[in-house]
């Protein structure tokens, strides 16, 4: 293009170029088709003055034109959204936004956490050496009612406890008001930090004198079936052991406000036990769980949240206790408790250790037991695959403990068969089904995830209930409480809506075990469950954000995992014959993610290689979703020979999806073989093959990466989203520019791909620079350029685009980049460049008009 653009030069006219021995002007197609009707008029009327004859050759053009027209239009219609075929109230899928949740999904369920690999043999209880593994730690006291709590345990917690946050603050409340309502998830210390706070306040020191020897009764546990108002009767009268009242005792009362016909006690039966504590110089902790139930006393004056121990503190602790107990108990010479904990604590610092236990905070009873488990391997007592046996089973341990007897109230009929004391399904299904709901949609808006729990507490409700209709709170919730019982977190971040990003409080869980661990233990020992789940999962299929439907069909495939014959049955193979598009998108990403595991992946290979060649039209377009990913067929070959079986079968009928799923597999490290096989579809006998070949070659240019790429985050394309795929393997893999180039060639010399093939040539021009001005796909555009405009004829087609681009009255391209854009095809190519001629290849509008 000359530097000075002159204003009424038409169009058409050629640019200047410093070579000067170049044509000065395009080669029209109009004209060329001019030239065709001509030449044919010539051949097939001979002298040209027989009328007949004439007309007759003229007749044969129009029809030839006619026809050229028809396919045109076919690849035109080929090249469509596959996933807009169906015209319905549903907005087609975003698939690179769905590619860009699976890749975020995918890494909850790794393929070192996954839940093939996920073990559930853990260890019960065993004592190795000496120390003591106790696997359900946490339960250790709950079988004790009342009565007073025995010095050695007081002594033991003043040696090991670690104060939370703010502990301090707990300690003056307390000696301020004498009762103190503590609320926390269960699990976290919540009573060993009460009965601290208590010991703390209640003994002698705390007035300047030595405490009494054998004070153990000053600190007292409660029977919760009395509740508050009996604690403050009792003050004053005789326990039921008959032992009288002291002053300034302790009192630890642990009320379960989730028991049916359970309410809270009110402010005034508080404030009458604080005041029935200040006469008798005693004090009381009032321990309950965070909840709705427990919102109003949590928000009174005798109120306040217990945090939890700060994880390396707490396990720091745990550890030199029995590292001190060992050191004891050995002979003299033996390494020292410091030196044992400084080992253990490298042992703890490894990253396979953190791995497997996946959890990013340790409560008190966990601690102990990975404290016990460090220190049998430093001292030679377990191997270290019983380390990291051991260490998996924490959070399996914790989500047995989640759902074991959660819907125990409701069988539990009163003897009578009245309905007094029955619980609300309701709340009691709420808890777990946000549970279950995070380990399926981790990573989600923490709204998306409250509305995906809601939808499957309704469905274990009447699962659990059917003679019920479950009732919804509409002003119960309390978040604080669900992301504390369900060991979640909140973080600031962004999701996608209608093409753009917007900020989100993004939910997930605080461990990475903790997902494939609810997932394990919901599908193995729970069978139930299962209806309720897989009904619900065929919900989040329908719905219509990507950040929920497709962490859903992830998840769907780890559960097929579990059980591929119930998976199958239930739920791949009804969405693989759907209807709708993104129901079947939903079925071919969970059998892909059944295919990342070696025990499934032959399975899968031989169901969407039958799907492939004898199955109907829904589940053939399912198998094509499913081989676009890379993974459900033996080999590239197999998955390209699928495609093209789906593609060429019935006219054509799906090879707008068969196309597509070809270009998906250019993101992947074989995309030059991907390519190969694109050009010999290109110059098959066949024109459905052909067909095939020129879709996917224009299907190349009208996608962009974030489309396609569903594997590694980390890989070289991923920080191309938004750029053009050809010009991103352009500028990342250079050996692959002449292939592309070679194929874009032949769709532009391809009379009924021509028009839509230049259509993509100007998308790919117009993306060299942002709106703002910044660079954009240049270096793409100039590794690819000069491939594409080798010869004097390819020279001029791209001057005509150029010019007509620049003369567009809706986006005229602004006369600088034009020039730049000429320039980056035609300077001389770099020497190391393969030379070739194309004239020496069959010409594409030659062979097929």
């Amino acid at each position: 293009m000359s530097d000075e653009r002159q204003p009424d030069t038409p169009a058409e006219d050629a640019p200047d170029k410093p070579d000067q021995n170049r044509s000065a002007g395009p080669e029209d197609r109009k004209g060329r088709d001019d030239r065709a009707r001509d030449d044919d008029g010539k051949a097939d009327g001979g002298s040209g003055k027989d009328d007949d004859a004439e007309d007759e050759a003229a007749e044969r053009q129009r029809e030839r034109e006619r026809e050229l027209e028809r396919a045109s239009g076919r690849i035109k219609e080929y090249t469509r959204d596959p996933l807009a075929e169906e015209q319905s109230e549903d907005a087609p899928t975003d698939l690179a936004a769905a590619a860009r949740t699976r890749r975020a999904t995918r890494t909850l369920f790794d393929v070192g956490r996954d839940l093939t690999s996920f073990d559930r043999s853990y260890i019960g209880s065993a004592i190795v050496g000496d120390i003591n593994l106790h696997m359900d730690a946490r339960r250790s006291g709950a079988g004790m009612r009342s009565g007073p709590v025995p010095d050695e345990e007081l002594r033991r917690l003043r040696r090991v406890h670690v104060e939370p946050e703010g502990y301090l603050r707990l300690r003056n409340t307390l000696r301020a008001r004498r009762l103190l309502v503590l609320g926390a998830a269960p699990g976290t210390g919540r009573t060993s930090t009460a009965l601290s706070l208590l010991d703390e306040v209640t003994t002698a020191s705390a007035n300047g004198a030595a405490p009494e020897p054998g004070a153990g009764s000053r600190v007292r546990r409660v029977d919760p079936d009395g509740g508050v108002r009996r604690l403050a009767e009792s003050l004053g009268h005789s326990h039921d052991d008959g032992e009288q009242t002291q002053s300034g005792t302790g009192y630890l009362l642990e009320l379960s406000l989730t028991r049916p016909g359970a309410l809270p006690p009110a402010e005034m039966d508080l404030d009458e036990l604080a005041a029935a504590l200040d006469r008798r110089d005693a004090y009381a902790v009032v321990v309950v769980t965070v909840g709705s139930a427990a919102n109003a006393l949590l928000a009174g004056r005798y109120g306040m949240l217990c945090p939890p121990a700060p994880t390396q503190e707490l396990l720091r602790t745990r550890l030199l206790e029995r590292m001190e107990r060992h050191a004891a108990a050995a002979p003299d010479g033996g390494p020292a408790p410091a030196e044992l904990l400084a080992r253990g604590e490298e042992l703890w610092a490894r990253e396979e250790v953190k791995g497997v236990v996946g959890l990013k905070d340790l409560r008190p009873a966990e601690a102990g037991l990975l404290a016990s488990l460090l220190a049998g391997h430093v001292l030679g007592d377990l191997s270290y695959e019983e380390l990291l046996a051991g260490c998996r089973s924490l959070a399996a341990s914790q989500v047995q403990e989640w759902f074991a007897g959660v819907d125990r109230a409701l069988t539990a009929r009163p003897a009578d068969g009245s309905g007094a004391g029955h619980p609300d399904t309701a709340t009691l299904f709420h808890p777990v089904a946000f549970r279950i709901a995070l380990a399926v949609l981790g990573g989600a808006s923490h709204s998306a995830v409250a509305a995906a729990a809601y939808l499957l507490t309704w469905e274990l409700s009447v699962q659990c209930d059917p003679d019920n209709t479950p009732a919804r709170p509409l002003f119960c919730d309390d978040p604080e409480a669900d992301l504390a019982l369900s060991r979640a977190e909140v973080t600031d971040g962004r999701v996608e809506v209608a093409g753009g990003e917007v900020p989100a409080r993004l939910i997930w869980y605080r461990g990475t075990a903790l997902p494939s661990a609810v997932l394990t233990e919901l599908w193995d020992r729970h069978f139930p469950v299962r209806a309720p789940v897989v009904r619900w999962l065929r919900l989040l299929a329908d719905d219509p954000r990507s950040q929920v439907w497709m962490r859903a069909a992830v998840a769907a495939g780890e559960l097929c995992v579990r059980d591929f014959d119930y998976g199958y049955t239930e739920l791949v193979r009804p969405l693989a014959e759907a209807a709708t598009p993104r129901r079947r998108i939903f079925a071919a990403t969970t059998l892909d993610q059944s295919a990342g595991h070696d025990s499934h992946r032959g399975t899968v290979h031989r169901l969407v290689g039958d799907w492939s060649r004898n199955g109907t039209k829904a589940l053939r377009w399912t198998a094509a979703m499913a081989l676009g990913y890379g993974n459900s067929a033996a080999s590239m070959d197999d998955t390209l020979d699928g495609l093209a079986r789906i593609g060429v079968r019935d006219d054509g009928d799906q090879l707008a999806v068969a196309s597509f799923n070809v270009v998906r597999l250019l993101a992947l490290p074989d995309a030059d073989q991907v390519l190969k096989r694109i050009a010999e579809w290109t110059h098959h006998k066949r024109e459905a093959y052909q067909d095939l070949g020129l879709v996917t070659t224009v299907r190349l240019s009208l996608t962009t990466v974030d489309e396609v790429l569903t594997e590694d985050p980390d890989a070289p394309l991923a920080d191309r989203g938004d750029w053009p795929l050809p010009l991103a393997l352009a500028a990342t893999r250079p050996e692959l520019v002449g292939p592309m180039a070679d194929l874009m060639w032949t769709a532009l010399n391809t009379a009924r791909a021509r028009d839509v093939a230049m259509d993509a040539l100007e998308r790919l021009l117009r993306s060299s620079v942002r709106k703002d001005g910044t660079e954009w796909t240049r270096p793409g555009l100039a590794e690819l350029l000069p491939e594409l405009a080798t010869e004097d004829h390819d020279q001029r087609r791209l001057d005509w685009l150029l010019r007509h681009m620049m003369n567009d009255p809706e986006n005229p391209l602004p006369d600088a980049r034009a020039r730049d854009l000429w320039w980056l095809a035609v300077t001389p190519r770099r020497p190391d460049r393969r030379e070739r001629t194309r004239r020496e290849r069959t010409r594409e509008e030659d062979r097929h008009g």
